[in-house]
């Protein structure tokens, strides 16, 4: 399943790990483990080091080997949310007008 991974690291956190010298490769090892199809960085509404992170999600007893790295390493902050593409959001047009005739009345 295509899951979007937000995540947020904290000022502190994240300063500490530039002074340090171990920010970015740190950051490039996680998504080497993760391969995600697309991912994305940004300074948050608060500030804070961010990344929007599209990847595939097998089964759910994967989010701790996902989450626990930016966890351990950054402090940070990682919510999940199942995406879809426009392929996938076509295959499920039938399923819309189902629930739309029967629950839309």
């Amino acid at each position: 399943m295509r899951m979007l991974l937000r995540v947020s690291i904290p000022v502190e956190a994240g300063n500490s790990a530039a002074k340090a010298g171990t920010l970015g490769s740190t950051v490039e090892k996680i998504l080497q483990d993760l391969k995600p199809e697309a991912c994305y960085f940004f300074a948050d509404d608060n500030g804070n080091r961010s990344a929007s992170i599209v990847f595939d999600m097998q089964d759910s007893s994967e989010i701790p080997a996902v989450a626990e790295p930016w966890f351990l390493a950054f402090n940070a902050k990682v919510s999940f949310r199942p995406i879809m593409n426009p392929q996938d959001l076509a295959k499920a047009a039938s399923a819309i007008t189902k629930a739309a005739d029967q629950y839309g009345k």
